[in-house]
């Protein structure tokens, strides 16, 4: 036997090290996050939450996860990185506020193939921001060091939240009446869907220049494709205490054809006039030069709209005047009508 030297697991990949470097970098981001209820600091094995059952008398606890998707690559092609975790924030949190629940806490797994304290404390620091927008508390999470899993610089994220409805305010759609408004409130640009398309029309037609000036745009490409995913738990809460929602749909992947539909009741179609609300730019650049079809607008964008809502009639306009207060552009843009056997869910006029 001949003598080899000794192997180490920094040595194979994992710094040890720089996973305690990134926690102590992180401290002081989680702890801004923090609610009443958390009664641990982040380190332990599991996070400690304590449900208020005063506030809560017949609590449901809602759950969602989600990732941010192929919108990473445009964060690494720019190397930048504190935006990315408000989109797995919102994400998740805007998922579950459509059914009527406060978001409560939160946590998240971010993988890399060789840790950068710096760089993953950048994305904690864009889920902290999302979570203080969201209200709710970030209380733990795994930080998920691969060597050779992924290309350098890269990482994946994923985040999981869970939230609290009182029974009698779940929003399911079952007291939706023919006749009630739809109000469409404004996407801040792509979010987190469509990406792959996205990419592929930039880099096949507009020649891969995130750093291009658009006249169409008021910003450079890349900065408006990386632009966060608009979060709309408090503008939902706030409007859930003095009126009533009577369904609600996260425009996610599958665009308003796709999402609007699973807020509905079997008697009930969605008429949604297209021309209601204004295109945001970016869409109609990507539009023009991947010379898309409306269907494939329509069906892998939210084309301007991130969250739809059905409410009463007699309410919709003082609901609107709410949002618009709430720094929050919102619009009439359609109405529940009756749904015949064989008729489509959801019809764009």
């Amino acid at each position: 036997m001949t003598d080899k030297q000794s192997m180490t697991y920094k040595a194979a990949g994992v710094d040890i090290e720089a996973g305690n470097r990134f926690v102590n970098l992180i401290k002081p981001l989680v702890k801004a996050t923090s609610r009443p209820e958390v009664l641990t600091d982040i380190g332990g094995f599991g996070g400690l939450f304590s449900l208020n059952t005063r506030k809560y008398p017949d609590p449901v606890l809602v759950a969602s996860t989600d990732g941010v998707g192929t919108k990473l690559k445009l964060a690494f092609q720019l190397d930048r990185h504190d935006t990315v975790g408000i989109d797995l924030v919102a994400m998740c949190v805007n998922d579950i506020i459509v059914q009527g629940a406060e978001p409560l806490f939160f946590l998240d797994y971010f993988a890399t193939g060789a840790l950068s304290p710096e760089k993953a404390a950048e994305v904690v620091k864009g889920i902290a921001e999302g979570c203080k927008r969201a209200g709710c508390a970030l209380i733990g999470g795994e930080t998920a060091e691969l060597p050779g899993f992924y290309a350098p610089g890269e990482y994946d994220l994923a985040g999981f939240t869970v939230g609290v409805v009182d029974r009698n305010s779940i929003i399911d759609g079952s007291t939706m009446q023919v006749g009630e408004a739809l109000i469409g409130i404004a996407s801040s640009g792509l979010h987190s869907n469509g990406y792959s398309l996205a990419r592929k029309i930039v880099t096949e037609r507009l020649g891969n220049n995130l750093d291009a000036i658009l006249p169409e745009l008021d910003a450079p490409l890349g900065e408006v494709l990386l632009r966060p995913t608009r979060i709309y738990v408090k503008s939902v809460l706030n409007l859930l205490r003095d009126f009533q929602i009577q369904g609600m749909a996260h425009i996610t992947g599958g665009g308003l054809l796709e999402n609007v539909p699973r807020m509905l009741p079997r008697h009930g179609r969605a008429l949604i006039r297209t021309a209601s609300w204004p295109k945001p730019a970016i869409f109609e650049v990507l539009r023009e030069a991947g010379k898309l079809e409306a269907d494939e607008l329509y069906r892998t964008f939210n084309y301007g709209i991130g969250l739809v809502m059905a409410v009463p009639r007699q309410n919709a306009d003082e609901i609107i005047d709410r949002l618009r207060g709430m720094q929050e552009e919102a619009w009439l843009i359609g109405e529940i009508v009756s749904r015949e056997h064989g008729e489509a869910p959801i019809e764009l006029v």
